[in-house]
């Protein structure tokens, strides 16, 4: 055995004797899971770009319109700006450190930077045009008959927005409460931001309330089947009032909240579905702020976790043998990190207030929500039937096979000649790994027999995405704070 292979064993054996005992380094798992938003940057890359892999690309965004939509992230494995789950990313890491922000240390500030990154483009993409929001840069379709650098791109930079006439209060709802919630983030670091954030998700509610309809009906196949509105947009309306409630406890989002009603039972927790989020975020009202207003919300967060519980008697969802949630079988883990940020959020808000509540007859407290989000942390950073780590860079096995282009390609730095559309294939079906490694990104994950295909064709397992990583953010710096 060579002296290299006998250090990597040892590294392997100790990564996985932490493991066993429970305590992957989440302070680690942090740094990274904020890592990735580097990788999927958009626009003219800083000086200080820590992922020396990615450079510039889609500086001339929005042209089509006559308005500059550089910047924002590209959302998952292709070259597409998709304004909705870019939003609802943003939404997930402003929660993230608002409620988890004391535990994160050092890495508040790189969040905030992540943030910022999306808020500036969604700026631009609210207030670029009167009475119109840009929901989306590039053609799917085009984008993902190719496989080419973001660098390279040489598909037609189409522009998609809706309108009055053509309305989107899913988006535009998603993206009120993402200017609302970042709007919190900046409050005390950079007032004049924070102000313009708040002003802007003020319009774009309105907007998002006063003409009504579902985007899908209105761009049709430039969004679907990709990030088709399946749940309606009611829950989008729910999501940004609740958001600007808390940003400005302005009594008209709660009457606005009223009328929307809470009788939508979820037992998920989405770019697409967010019922169980708001009513969470309700409940923080109830359980920390004692206000009995709020307190059907909060038992309507209580019965979305009873959902979730696996003794629970009301449960919904399935399980893997080896204990990872199971929702859907296409990026299974999207589902796996939201619903691990609700658990974790609640449990903060029960422990706080001393709660605990009642599903059928099982108990649960705060440490009982804890404990399941930790399960869920643990399996994606390596406890699990395989031993692999679902987040690229950390532990010793994690996946090489990447379903995302500028990973799998070599970079403008080692192979500065363009590469074109077709030409790329060549590294899509190349059984090697990936050249540039995705620090930090958490692919779809394993089925629900708990096995992987580390497969770059096989994207629904494979290919990390924004709100992936966003949404574990939380739970892995409140485990980080907790160590």
């Amino acid at each position: 055995m060579s002296l290299s292979l006998s250090i990597f064993s040892i590294f392997s054996l100790l990564f996985l004797v932490r493991i066993i005992h429970g305590h992957p380094d989440y302070k680690d798992a942090l740094a990274k899971s904020i890592l990735f938003f580097e990788g999927q940057r958009s626009g003219k890359i800083p000086p200080s770009q820590k992922i020396t892999w990615r450079s510039d690309s889609g500086l001339s965004d929005g042209s089509r319109a006559h308005v500059d939509l550089s910047g924002g992230y590209y959302d998952a494995g292709d070259n597409v700006k998709f304004g909705f789950p870019m939003a609802f990313a943003t939404t997930m890491l402003s929660w993230s450190a608002l409620e988890f922000g004391k535990r994160m240390a050092s890495q508040l500030e790189p969040t905030r930077e992540a943030i910022r990154w999306a808020t500036d483009y969604l700026l631009k993409a609210s207030t670029s045009t009167p009475n119109t929001l840009y929901v989306g840069v590039g053609d799917p379709n085009t984008d993902h008959r190719c496989w080419e650098r973001p660098e390279d791109m040489d598909t037609t930079r189409d522009v998609y927005k809706v309108t009055p006439s053509n309305p989107g209060s899913d988006v535009a709802g998603e993206t009120a409460a993402a200017l609302a919630a970042a709007s919190m983030v900046f409050r005390k670091v950079d007032r004049r931001y924070s102000k313009v954030l708040l002003s802007t998700a003020k319009k774009v509610m309105a907007f998002a309330y006063e003409h009504r309809g579902a985007y899908s009906d209105s761009l049709g196949s430039a969004v679907c089947p990709f990030y088709c509105s399946y749940s309606g947009y009611k829950d989008e309306l729910l999501w940004g009032a609740t958001w600007l409630l808390r940003a400005t406890n302005d009594v008209y989002y709660l009457n606005l909240i009223r009328s929307l009603g809470a009788d939508d039972d979820a037992d998920i927790f989405s770019w697409d579905n967010k019922f169980a989020g708001a009513r969470v975020l309700l409940s923080r009202r109830s359980l920390v702020n004692g206000d009995p207003t709020f307190k059907q919300f909060q038992m309507e967060a209580e019965k979305f976790m009873c959902s979730i519980l696996p003794n629970s008697p009301s449960s919904t969802t399935t399980y893997t043998p080896g204990g990872l949630i199971y929702k859907l079988s296409s990026s299974n883990l999207q589902y796996v990190t939201s619903i691990s940020f609700l658990l974790s959020t609640y449990a903060k808000y029960m422990m706080t207030s001393h709660h605990t509540f009642n599903c059928g007859g099982t108990f649960v407290n705060g440490p009982t929500l804890r404990r399941l989000a930790k399960k869920q942390v643990d399996y994606i950073l390596g406890d699990n039937p395989l031993g692999m780590s679902y987040m690229v860079g950390f532990g010793p096995q994690f996946p090489q096979h990447v379903h995302h282009r500028g990973s799998s390609l070599p970079s403008i730095g080692a192979y500065p000649q363009s590469i074109g559309c077709e030409a790329g294939f060549h590294a899509f079906y190349n059984p090697n790994p990936n050249p540039n490694l995705h620090i930090g990104a958490v692919v779809g994950g394993p089925d629900q027999n708990d096995r992987y295909s580390d497969d770059r064709t096989n994207y629904a397992q494979s290919e990390p995405a924004m709100y992936i990583n966003a949404a574990l953010v939380g739970p892995l710096a409140y485990l980080a704070g907790s160590n």
